[in-house]
């Protein structure tokens, strides 16, 4: 798949959720089932990444810890990217049920669009499963193979693992997740396991999977333990983050404005649906460095142009937005100008109320007793720990909300 479509290709959680019956492909995804593609290299020396796929249970059982996953992907998103080096985030998920249900697994691969993801993510609903076991084997076993996980050894690689049954030991014709955590291994892919629910059958095997993938074993609740707090910046922020938004100006042709136009629905789509709480995350992660992939996507003029990527006497003009087709050169440089302006004051202002909405959310914590148990101060520790092997630094005491 092209870069120029590379918003278009999907990625999950993340933690997370995910669906159901005639689960559809995501928005401008033309290939949902991820094929082994080249991963894009890191650009700088500098620079890090981190890539991160949630292989996610969606049987019945799991419909608590699915809704908890969806109120915090872009809390986990913020927590990963709150490294020192500021790391870009790509994340991909692996659905899967057990076979006779509606699907085995459904494999997303990466893909710094969270958007896309999350706006298709939104509509799912847990189904099938009840009895007992799952194809946990294939799922990692795709989660391993079937997604475009970087060489390079500076990113840091890890999956997720999240259910509540252990898998089926009594498939003749799947790969037992033994060899496929080798391979884990071989690849530098850190695997963790998060159980949902106490059931004793499953523990032993959950426990097993994260030692033999270098990982950590984490139990939540149904509910996943997840923390929410309402903030009096929220509103505001969700506010500042549609005017960010409408500092983009897209160019290209008509395979790259079907992308963009795609990405732009997802983004009203949360708009629309997102919580207060999550859209103010959400504000905070795109005006962000590691955010700034999601917030762009590809083919945006104003980066483009004051970044030096492209020359705007070298686009064609009927490749230009609309807007600025009939406009003379020198006012187009001057609408750019002024976007890019725009861009940077909306980010400062995001960056300084996000300060006080932290700020505000951890004195409510620590009044409340903290969040040790919780979903995200599990999976951020787990972060902390094993990112530091590839020179990422985090200094905060606990997660983004």
């Amino acid at each position: 798949m092209k870069n120029k479509t590379l918003n278009a290709r999907l990625t999950v959680l993340a933690l997370v959720a995910v669906t159901a019956a005639g689960i559809a492909a995501f928005p401008a995804i033309k290939k949902a089932q991820a094929i082994q593609q080249t991963p894009p290299a890191i650009s700088q020396a500098g620079d890090r990444r981190i890539e991160v796929v949630f292989v996610l249970d969606t049987t019945s059982s799991m419909s608590g810890l699915i809704q908890a996953a969806k109120d915090k992907i872009w809390s986990i998103a913020s927590t990963m990217a709150s490294a020192q080096q500021k790391p870009d985030i790509r994340m991909g998920l692996v659905a899967f049920r057990d076979r006779g249900d509606a699907y085995v697994t459904r494999v997303f691969d990466l893909s710094d669009d969270l958007d896309s993801m999350y706006a298709s993510l939104m509509d799912f609903r847990a189904q099938g499963g009840g009895d007992g076991p799952e194809s946990v084997n294939q799922a990692l076993y795709d989660a391993i193979h079937k997604i475009s996980w970087s060489q390079d050894e500076r990113v840091y690689k890890v999956a997720f693992l999240v259910g509540d049954a252990p898998p089926h030991m009594d498939y003749a014709d799947d790969v037992k997740y033994p060899a496929t955590l080798a391979a884990a291994k071989r690849k530098g892919i850190v695997v963790n396991t998060i159980q949902s629910g106490q059931h004793q059958y499953t523990r032993p095997a959950w426990q097993e999977i994260a030692s033999l993938g270098n990982g950590e074993y984490f139990q939540v609740e149904d509910s996943g333990n997840a923390v929410a707090v309402a903030t009096p910046y929220d509103e505001k922020l969700s506010r500042l983050a549609a005017e960010l938004e409408d500092t983009r100006l897209f160019y290209g042709d008509e395979e790259a404005r079907a992308a963009q136009k795609a990405k732009i629905d997802a983004g009203a789509k949360l708009r629309r649906e997102l919580s207060p709480e999550a859209l103010a995350r959400r504000s905070a992660y795109n005006a962000t460095r590691s955010g700034e992939k999601n917030l762009l996507g590809e083919s945006e003029l104003v980066d483009a142009v004051t970044s030096g990527k492209v020359e705007l006497d070298d686009i064609a003009e009927e490749n230009l937005p609309l807007s600025l087709q009939a406009m003379a050169p020198e006012e187009q440089k001057a609408v750019i100008a002024e976007q890019a302006k725009r861009r940077d004051e909306l980010k400062r202002e995001i960056g300084k109320l996000s300060e006080s909405r932290d700020r505000f959310i951890e004195e409510k914590i620590a009044a409340d007793g903290g969040a040790g148990d919780s979903l995200d101060e599990k999976i951020y520790r787990a972060v902390k720990d094993q990112a530091a092997s590839v020179g990422l630094t985090y200094d905060g005491e606990s997660a983004k909300y």
